[in-house]
């Protein structure tokens, strides 16, 4: 007896994007979890899935992740453009621990936040607001960077007048040699970015998908919005928008690199990401799973050693 055998008639019927096939969700996750890294067709020959011990770990090895890239195209003479998301978020802490460490300037780079929460028509909160992400990235990278921080005219955040003008500029620094790098999270609904897995009933094909660079006022998923409820905003529901502007996969699959993370797990044998981790890995390119296509570019993917599972409930 499982979800499978009893969700008919249930008040989760139908609540699921259309496009779930929760059978194969389950046996992406029916492995131990020493498989978790075993290299699977569908994943980029420049791939990596690294297990992270405990969290501490986690946050550095991403930062310093970060950090050596910037340093690299530093060192090469190369312009960066970087899609960065807010969270996970101990990660810029290490970022800017490492770059002052190097004494690493980063007027080469071109940042390009992922998203930002919204209403309908795509209006934003207020830079100083608490629960905006501009806020939260001046004040964990920018700010913290000092002298050495990206200049202003290089920060972009996904207002509704600024996230148009993205695919473009980010064309524009390709052209110019630039490499673009995604910096991610896994979303509890097997988004990137905000951009959710219901939008693929929008689309015929996966080529009219990919095409898409950015949406305005998107509709959130409601995984989505308890995932933000748990992580960020203390439980209450209450203050969390139920839109946002986001990216889309015509600008995360140009990546020439990524740096992705997973670390929900949420204490006494609780969590929130392990399916996410393990169909991520395991299920193959999915329209209706964003975050699935991550394995077929380059990078990293780091993960706290705990989300391997086993994902079974506990006899205690």
């Amino acid at each position: 007896m499982n979800f499978m055998s009893t969700v008919k008639g249930s008040l989760l019927e139908g609540f699921f994007p259309a496009g779930w096939d929760l059978q194969k969700f389950d046996d992406c996750c029916n492995f131990p979890p020493e498989a978790i890294t075993e290299r699977q067709e569908f994943w980029n020959e420049n791939f990596q899935p690294i297990e992270c011990d405990n969290v501490y770990d986690f946050g550095m090895m991403m930062g310093h992740e970060i950090a050596i890239e910037i340093k690299k195209a530093r060192d090469a003479g190369q312009k960066l453009a970087m899609i960065l998301p807010v969270g996970p978020m101990g990660m810029y802490r290490w970022a800017v621990y490492f770059l002052k460490a190097w004494n690493v300037c980063c007027d080469h780079v071109y940042g390009f936040n992922m998203d930002e929460w919204s209403d309908a028509d795509g209006n934003t909160l207020p830079s100083d607001s608490t629960a905006a992400f501009q806020y939260a990235m001046e004040g964990a990278l920018y700010g913290p960077l000092g002298e050495l921080t990206v200049p202003k005219d290089q920060r972009n955040f996904a207002t509704k007048e600024n996230l148009p003008t993205y695919p473009e500029k980010i064309a524009v620094l390709k052209a110019e040699g630039a490499k673009l790098i995604t910096v991610f999270g896994i979303g509890r609904a097997f988004h990137i970015a905000f951009w959710e897995p219901h939008f693929a009933a929008e689309f015929n094909t996966f080529e009219e998908w990919k095409k898409n660079c950015y949406r305005i006022g998107a509709k959130l998923h409601p995984l989505t919005i308890e995932q933000n409820a748990i992580t960020s905003f203390k439980s209450r529901t209450t203050l969390i928008p139920c839109r946002a502007n986001t990216i889309g996969p015509g600008l995360f699959l140009q990546s020439d690199y990524i740096i992705g993370g997973c670390d929900g797990v949420l204490g006494r044998g609780m969590m929130w990401q392990g399916m996410q981790l393990w169909v991520t890995l395991r299920h193959g390119p999915s329209i209706w799973l964003p975050s699935t296509f991550m394995p077929t570019l380059p990078g990293k993917l780091f993960f706290l050693k705990e989300l391997a599972g086993p994902l079974v409930p506990e006899s205690n």
